[in-house]
C-alpha cells in the first residue's frame, strides 16, 4: 500500500517519529580521509547498499555498536571495532565522529580512529556530500512532482528489498558484499528493525506451532539475519524439537555463522545443543 503525501505532511511525520523514538539516540558519522568508499555494518547488520566515503547513521538507541568497515576495494582490509561508544563519560548520547586513514607503513591497512563528539542537536543538518540514513526507520522517497511517497507496510513485506533507508541505483556494483553474503539469502545484509519487528509480530499471531514454524521459514528464506535475529524467533518457539529445525535451516541465511555457538543457549537439553553443533561443523 502506498500514500501519498505533501511536504509539509512529510515534516510533521518525521517530527512524529522523532518524537516515538524510545528513549535519547545518538548518530554516528564515519568518513575516509583518503576517499575510499566502504560499507558500515552495526551489530551485524549492513546499512548502507551503496559504498559512501562520508556516512552517518542517525538515531542509533544502543550506548554502544560493534563496527565492521568493509571497502569496495577488495584490497583493502577490514576495520573491525567493537564496543564503538555512543556516549560520553556520563552516558549521555552524542553525536560521533570517527575517521578512517590509511597506514604510513601499509598502504592497505587502514584505521579507524575518533575523531570528535559533540552534544546531540535536533536541528542539525548535515553537509550535503554526507550520505545521512535513519538507523531503523522506513524509507521514504522524494518523488518528482514534490510529493513524498511513503511505503506503509500494513503486513510482513517478506520481499522487501529496501533496507531502513537505502537508495537503489540500477547498475551498482554490489560485488563489494556479495562476497560475504550468505549461502541461502539474495541480500548481503541483516533483517531492518523494523522489517524484524513486524516479522516477529506476524509469527506471534500464528496459534499452532506448525504455522509459526512455517511463517518464521518463510520470513527467513527471503532474507538475512543475524544471529540474535535468529535467537529471537527460536524463542518463539514452546517445542525444542521446532527450536533446533528452525535453527538449523536458518543457518545459511546467518550474516554472522561466526557467533552461531551462541544458539545452544536456547536449549535446556544438551542433546538438542549438541545436534546443532555437529550440523554446523558439518556444514563448514
Amino acid at each position: 500500500m502506498k500514500l501519498k503525501i505533501t511536504l509539509a505532511s512529510f515534516l510533521f511525520f518525521c517530527t512524529f517519529i522523532s518524537f516515538a523514538q524510545m528513549g535519547p539516540v545518538g548518530h554516528l558519522t564515519i568518513f575516509s580521509e583518503n576517499g575510499d568508499k566502504f560499507f558500515l555494518i552495526l551489530n551485524g547488520e549492513q546499512q548502507n547498499d551503496i559504498a559512501q566515503t562520508n556516512l552517518r547513521i542517525e538515531d542509533l538507541n544502543q550506548p554502544y555498536y560493534n563496527a565492521k568497515i568493509i571497502f569496495a576495494d577488495k584490497t583493502l582490509q577490514e576495520i573491525s571495532k567493537n564496543y564503538l561508544p555512543l556516549t560520553d563519560a556520563d552516558g549521555v548520547m552524542q553525536d560521533v565522529t570517527y575517521k578512517i586513514k590509511r597506514d604510513k607503513n601499509n598502504k592497505s591497512k587502514l584505521k579507524m580512529n575518533f575523531f570528535s563528539m559533540i552534544p546531540v542537536r535536533p536541528d542539525y543538518i548535515a553537509p550535503k556530500n554526507v550520505y545521512v540514513m535513519h538507523y531503523g526507520q522506513p524509507q521514504m522517497n522524494v518523488g518528482m512532482n514534490g510529493n513524498v511517497n511513503v511505503g506503509v507496510n500494513m503486513n510482513v513485506n517478506i520481499n522487501d528489498d529496501s533496507h531502513a533507508g537505502h537508495d537503489h541505483h540500477d547498475g551498482h556494483n554490489h560485488d563489494a558484499h556479495d562476497n560475504h553474503r550468505p549461502k541461502g539469502c539474495s541480500k548481503g545484509y541483516a533483517m531492518s528493525p523494523a522489517n524484524f519487528n513486524s516479522a516477529v509480530a506476524t509469527i506471534k499471531k500464528q496459534s499452532f506451532e506448525d504455522s509459526k514454524l512455517k511463517t518464521a521459514q518463510q520470513v527467513v528464506s527471503a532474507n538475512c539475519l543475524n544471529t540474535n535475529q535468529i535467537t529471537q524467533m527460536a524463542n518463539l518457539f514452546n517445542f525444542e524439537d521446532n527450536k533446533l529445525e528452525f535453527a538449523k535451516f536458518a543457518y545459511d541465511y546467518c550474516v554472522d555463522t561466526e557467533n552461531y555457538y551462541k544458539l545452544n543457549g536456547i536449549f535446556n537439553f544438551s542433546s538438542n545443543a549438541d545436534a546443532l553443533s555437529d550440523y554446523v561443523q558439518g556444514r563448514r
